[in-house]
């Protein structure tokens, strides 16, 4: 990476809190050697344990080689307990919270969604084939769609990519890294955003701008 390319900002992964394999400190060091600068630890979480893990991130800032960010992704949590779980991670001192989207690969309830989306998580990851409405509503309420490097989940990059770009919804590239090998390179999230069809510059701005204009928001 050369001097004035910006580094990647990664707003979703996973330690060996949920179902990741690294500590914090090893997982942002193998991070930071692709060039990662910003890096979101989102274990996931339920009421069970929401405020463990911003709490456990929060420890680990000061061994950390990279700026992290603490929080959680909301997983699996029945769509009319959303809104409390993504309250209390924020109660917690979150610094970003992801909700656990309706990928093609699990059985997501239907409604996460959108439940989500009104319950005003930063991003909402891998969210499969979303419906127009909710993509509408999302570009209303400032969630980031998310364009995932992680295999399975990504099938559905293109449709979301398509949907975004017809409703105004902001888009993010985040690996949902759970293993040392999942961390890409700031070029490589912008070919896997140019691989669902966007442009070069639009991919560009997916990789480079949005996230970063989405941390000015909410830090």
């Amino acid at each position: 990476m050369s001097d004035d390319t910006p580094g990647m900002i990664d707003l979703h992964s996973h330690t060996f809190f949920s179902d990741g394999e690294l500590v914090p400190a090893e997982h942002a060091r193998r991070a930071e050697v692709q060039g990662v600068e910003k890096l979101g630890i989102t274990d996931h979480a339920d009421a069970s344990n929401v405020q463990e893990c911003i709490e456990r991130v929060e420890r680990a800032k000061d061994d950390a080689p990279i700026r992290l960010l603490s929080g959680v992704e909301v997983t699996h949590v029945p769509p009319k307990n959303i809104g409390r779980i993504v309250g209390m991670a924020r109660d917690a001192g979150a610094d970003i919270v992801v909700a656990h989207g309706e990928t093609p690969v699990e059985p997501v309830v239907e409604g996460t969604n959108r439940a989500a989306i009104e319950a005003g998580v930063d991003v909402l990851g891998h969210p499969g084939l979303i419906e127009r409405e909710d993509a509408e509503r999302a570009a209303e309420e400032g969630v980031r769609l998310e364009i995932t490097a992680r295999g399975g989940h990504s099938l559905a990059n293109g449709h979301v990519a398509r949907v975004a770009e017809e409703t105004g919804a902001k888009l993010v590239v985040d690996t949902d890294s759970h293993h040392p090998r999942d961390f890409i390179t700031r070029d490589r999230a912008v070919e896997i955003a140019r691989l669902t069809g966007l442009s070069e510059e639009r991919a560009v701005e997916v990789v480079d701008e949005n996230p970063r204009e989405l941390l000015d928001e909410i830090l």
